[in-house]
């Protein structure tokens, strides 16, 4: 039996691999740069317990003329009117780097009773620490570097100058980001890091308990800093389990973890 074709919903979603009941779904906000087609290893080793949704950014791939919301805010917004209609069943957000903020504020800004079970936020600090600056790490060229993606386009001037476009769009917008501490998140937040994320250090992902008033966990796996790639698909097992996992009705207070769970 052949697998589904991948199927786009509206300009803002694509589903790589449609599944014929109705699992959990769950929504994918890519890295600065990114294009929805690196969530589709993910897709697929998922299937059939969870269904990828993934965002498809604008100013890239198949929206290459369509242009990137001209603020953080305005960005927010649009995506949320663009899931609102998606919101259905059981669903969770997994975000890395810049998609792990915007998966964060989004689920804040949807109506109570509409946000999702979960939010993983991937290789990446806390909200707090996003108001300053792009910091020069962050930079296109050195993003292009760190993430991998380097090597894969040196050889295609004009794919290398797309990629560093994209990098340069989203990275404009995360200027824009100013943290507002309120209202907190009430649903269950998990932080995830590689251990080997020359970006991000791993004791970093404790702040992210002081964004929810739910349950909160805490997970190092082995990986760099972009964890879901179009060549891995990412931390199927923590996934697979988050997934599996029905939260309690009630939300908790954030549980600080351990200082081991941080060693590398």
């Amino acid at each position: 039996m052949t697998s589904p074709r991948p199927r786009i919903e509206g300009d803002w979603l694509l589903v790589p691999a449609p599944q014929d009941h109705r699992p959990y779904r769950l929504f994918c906000f890519p890295h600065a740069g990114g294009d929805a087609t690196a969530f589709a290893p993910l897709a697929h080793a998922l299937a059939p317990a969870a269904e990828v949704w993934a965002l498809r950014m604008p100013a890239r791939g198949g929206r290459s003329r369509h242009r990137m919301p001209a603020t953080f805010d305005l960005l927010v917004r649009t995506v949320t009117e663009a899931l609102l209609p998606h919101l259905n069943g059981r669903f969770g957000f997994y975000g890395q780097s810049f998609g792990s903020l915007l998966a964060y504020e989004v689920a804040r800004a949807l109506p109570a009773g509409q946000r999702p079970e979960t939010v993983i936020a991937g290789s990446a600090s806390a909200p707090g620490t996003w108001s300053a600056p792009t910091p020069p790490q962050y930079q296109a060229e050195e993003l292009l570097r760190t993430c991998g993606m380097g090597e894969l386009v040196q050889a295609e001037p004009e794919l290398r100058e797309l990629a560093l476009r994209a990098i340069r769009s989203d990275l404009a917008v995360r200027d824009t980001y100013r943290y507002r501490p309120v209202p907190l998140l009430d649903t269950a937040l998990h932080a995830v890091a590689g251990d080997a994320d020359p970006l991000l250090d791993a004791a970093l992902l404790a702040g992210w308990a002081e964004h929810t008033s739910g349950a909160f966990g805490l997970t190092v796996v082995p990986g760099g800093h972009l964890l879901a790639t179009v060549e891995r698909p990412g931390p199927v097992g923590l996934l697979t389990s988050i997934v599996g996992h029905r939260p309690e009705p009630t939300p908790r207070e954030p549980r600080w973890p351990r200082a081991q769970s941080l060693v590398r």
